[in-house]
């Protein structure tokens, strides 16, 4: 969703062209990756992190055209909404100390974004959701003003052909009907880019899907939404709820959400998912673009942007730079609440993926997917307080555990993981044990928020004691230490 869209409006003839076009790059791709040298590269990891812009009272300030303009730099981007921003990480080579290369790179861009922020009387925030976000931040009047996303807030309108309804269950429930899918800006994130060995991609594609609700359950920091306590990771329903354009058509109602988990393990190559995308999802943005002309690979500029407009939680990255590659993108990441937490949830994904794929066949032999798929949404709801299912690869067996148990058990495998991909030992422990002791004294950001929210609730009303619970995350966020070494004054 990063590329220009140059129209207005679209023709019922540039739907039509644009699926032909699908169709030439789906064949395109399936050569590109047959040639000997695709993904015959170093391997590098990236991460874009997605933030919130905040006035001194913690509540949303429309000012990311501002801050961008003084910034001047292009590794700072728009994002739907004017209160949020997202910094693209520039890649690190994937070697021994890949995670403190890519805390450094993080860092220092936050500095100057800080600096920034600091001058135009503005707050940069890393937080999976505001809590201190109200109904009319939601509003469409809010969204930043570029074609693209105007486009696309209308074709995903279009296409529902009713008002987008939130209806989430947790702690407490939120009951309520959004016009546009605005709303999908409540959601930060922090998206991290793994580029995988040769031949490697099914297998570790298919771990991270199975081990993603452990990373979800030990990361969480999105439980308040609208003043409301609601799941550890609510983005997770919010941003499939909001993004779910099937009502209108009661046939497509049978189709897959725009947003999920998996349709199922994969099984073949990278080029399956890309083919399930044009085959199952309408298309949004029939944007046309130049013909490939010249030197190297086709951009596949068409495909890509479809790509685009499916939010799969792990999504297929094709790059057409040098010999070309597909990278796995991890969507399930929060945002915050410090560097040093979201490089540990970097480490403890990529490195779980990457052990657990070692014997992939033989967990998704016991595995059914429906059941990684509820676990799934178990953690999210959940935390560290959920119970789920895992396989026993050695006893052939699947078993219903804590899993807080189950994410102890996994450091040792994510590991392992590291390892193989040549990160060193001692970058590998330090990382993971920031997740072992987080997990350890249930201290995620969401727990550390939602205790904090009560501490504040004893003495004011629920949206102030937000807005003071903010304000105490955004101090203890400045130190840099992880959330488990925050301050805690209600214990």
């Amino acid at each position: 969703m990063g590329q220009n869209v140059n129209k207005q409006s679209f023709s019922p003839e540039d739907f039509v062209q644009f699926k032909q076009r699908l169709h030439q790059q789906l064949d395109e791709l399936k050569l590109i990756m047959a040639r000997p040298n695709f993904g015959q590269a170093s391997l590098k990891l990236g991460a874009e992190l997605e933030l919130y812009l905040t006035d001194s009272e913690g509540h949303c300030q429309l000012s990311n055209q501002q801050v961008l303009a003084k910034l001047h730099d292009s590794v700072f981007q728009h994002e739907i909404n004017q209160y949020n921003l997202e910094l693209n990480v520039p890649p690190v080579s994937l070697d021994d100390k890949a995670f403190s290369h890519m805390a450094q790179q993080m860092n220092q861009r936050l500095i100057q974004l800080n600096d920034c922020c600091r001058d135009l009387g503005t707050h940069a925030t890393a937080i999976g959701i505001l809590p201190t976000l109200r109904p009319n931040d939601l509003l469409k009047q809010n969204m930043t003003d570029l074609e693209r996303y105007h486009i696309l807030v209308d074709q995903l309108k279009i296409n529902r052909g009713a008002p987008f309804q939130i209806d989430i269950h947790g702690e407490e429930d939120v009951h309520m009907q959004v016009e546009d899918v605005t709303a999908e800006g409540a959601n930060t994130s922090f998206q991290v880019h793994m580029m995988v060995p040769p031949g490697a991609f099914v297998d570790v594609y298919n771990a991270a899907m199975l081990s993603q609700a452990l990373v979800t359950a030990a990361s969480g920091n999105s439980p308040i939404f609208l003043g409301k306590v609601v799941w550890d990771e609510t983005r997770i329903a919010l941003l499939k709820q909001v993004l779910d354009c099937r009502v209108r058509d009661l046939v497509a109602r049978q189709l897959p959400a725009r947003v999920n988990l998996g349709l199922g393990w994969l099984k073949q190559s990278a080029w399956s998912l890309y083919a399930e995308a044009v085959a199952l999802y309408p298309v949004l943005l029939p944007n046309l673009f130049p013909a490939h002309q010249g030197e190297g690979l086709p951009e596949l500029s068409e495909l890509c942007l479809h790509m685009g407009t499916v939010w799969n939680w792990h999504r297929p990255v094709y790059c057409h730079q040098a010999t070309g590659h597909i990278r796995i993108e991890f969507r399930a990441l929060p945002a915050g609440p410090t560097v040093e937490d979201m490089v540990a949830n970097a480490a403890f994904s990529v490195g779980l993926a990457y052990g657990l794929s070692q014997q992939m066949e033989a967990y998704s032999a016991i595995m059914p997917f429906e059941i990684v798929d509820n676990n799934f949404y178990r953690a999210a709801q959940h935390g560290l307080n959920a119970s789920i299912y895992w396989p026993d690869v050695e006893q052939y067996h699947v078993t219903h555990q804590p899993i807080k148990q189950v994410v102890l058990n996994s450091l040792e495998i994510a590991k392992t993981g590291l390892i193989l991909l040549g990160i060193c030992n001692a970058e590998a422990e330090h990382y993971l044990a920031i997740i072992q002791r987080r997990v350890e004294q249930n201290a995620t950001g969401a727990n550390w928020q939602k205790a904090a929210l009560h501490y504040f609730e004893q003495t004011q009303h629920r949206h102030y004691a937000c807005i003071e619970m903010l304000k105490f995350y955004q101090q203890q966020s400045v130190s840099g230490a992880p959330v488990h070494q925050w301050e805690r004054p209600w214990q």
